[in-house]
């Protein structure tokens, strides 16, 4: 029998300024939501594009499994 022990995912994430939407509140929604719903994350990088935009690379809770290993 396996199962699995820890697993987080990475993932790289571009908040766009389309729209007239504003990509540092999107950012900040976004954490907010991960919050709320206890989902546990680290931004590892965040950069700021010429053109306002946010890329960030995060490393976050897959699931409810445990991120041991993965994130401090």
């Amino acid at each position: 029998m396996r199962r699995i022990a820890s697993a987080c995912l990475l993932q790289t994430i571009r908040f766009d300024t389309c729209h007239d939407a504003n990509p540092q509140e999107d950012l900040r929604l976004y954490c907010r939501k991960l919050d709320k719903s206890g989902t546990t994350y680290e931004i590892e990088e965040k950069i700021q594009e010429e053109d306002g935009a946010i890329v960030i690379k995060i490393r976050k809770q897959y699931n409810s499994y445990p991120v041991n290993g993965y994130i401090d």
